[in-house]
């Protein structure tokens, strides 16, 4: 009987590969809608504060507004708080902005997108890269990605601000100039508002450290009926956490979009009824 031969791994340049597939199709597609997003976002937040209000709607860059002159603020000011440095431009989305971030940026899907689109660590199953070792994240950086559990809290604190803010967008002023938004009704911004609240909790509640806060303690779950209830629910969202979290993306930037175009007065929010 002849021995038995074993392959050895085959070592490949940065972008070698068998595959005859347009296997970097999906990582140029991460990379370009993740750069545009960045990009447009800190333009936003650095020098778009000026257009983040217009009337009953709140960009959800700056969510929750804090020390601006507007009704929105938790607390009003003409602007930058006493503690903020002279030397740096003040945005009052700079100074929530680090939960958002630090969540999605230590997202146990976007770790895998951004990992293959930006660092080639690697591009694409069975694709060279270009590196020779890998150290993981058990070393700076990327053992701060092993925060992301403790990001959850401000995750969700952050969906009782945005819901509020879609609660806000019902309401509009009686008079205009007076103030006083004290008049129901529902127009485009408001729905944009709202659906901006469901992707976000769609995409938090699917979160895989959430999953593992509600049942991964138990064992069995058919004896605790409630926490089952909520497990399933988390588990149906997780199961679609990439769609989610896409799609979450992609519409806080196109919420911000249009709060800022009515700001301007490009658009009007058109009222519904």
């Amino acid at each position: 009987m002849p021995p038995k031969v074993t392959a050895l791994p085959v070592k490949r340049k940065f972008g070698e590969t068998m595959r005859d597939d347009a296997w970097w199709v999906q990582p140029l597609l991460v990379f370009t809608v993740f750069s545009s997003f960045i990009l447009y976002s800190t333009w936003a937040v650095l020098f778009g504060a000026e257009a983040a209000v217009s009337a009953n709607l709140l960009s959800p860059f700056f969510s929750p507004l804090l020390f601006w002159p507007s009704h929105h603020a938790l607390i009003e000011s003409p602007g930058a708080p006493g503690f903020w440095p002279d030397f740096l431009i003040y945005s009052p989305a700079m100074l929530v902005m680090w939960m958002p971030v630090s969540f999605r940026l230590t997202c146990y899907y976007y770790r895998g997108a951004y990992y293959k689109a930006f660092w080639a660590d690697p591009v694409a199953c069975s694709v060279g890269e270009p590196r020779n070792s890998y150290l993981g994240e058990r070393h700076l950086p990327l053992i701060m990605q092993n925060l992301h559990r403790y990001t959850l809290p401000f995750a969700l604190l952050l969906l009782v601000f945005l819901t509020k803010d879609a609660w806000n967008a019902l309401w509009f002023e009686s008079t205009a100039g007076t103030g006083d938004y004290d008049q129901f009704g529902v127009s485009i911004g408001t729905l944009v508002l709202t659906t901006n609240v469901v992707l976000l909790s769609l995409y938090t509640f699917g979160c895989h450290s959430l999953r593992h806060l509600v049942g991964g303690g138990l064992d069995i779950l058919s004896g605790r009926p409630l926490r089952k209830k909520a497990y399933d629910c988390v588990t149906w969202c997780n199961k679609s956490h990439m769609r989610f979290a896409w799609f979450s993306l992609v519409w806080v930037a196109l919420t911000d979009v249009y709060v800022r175009l009515c700001a301007t007065g490009v658009f009007i929010d058109w009222r519904l009824f």
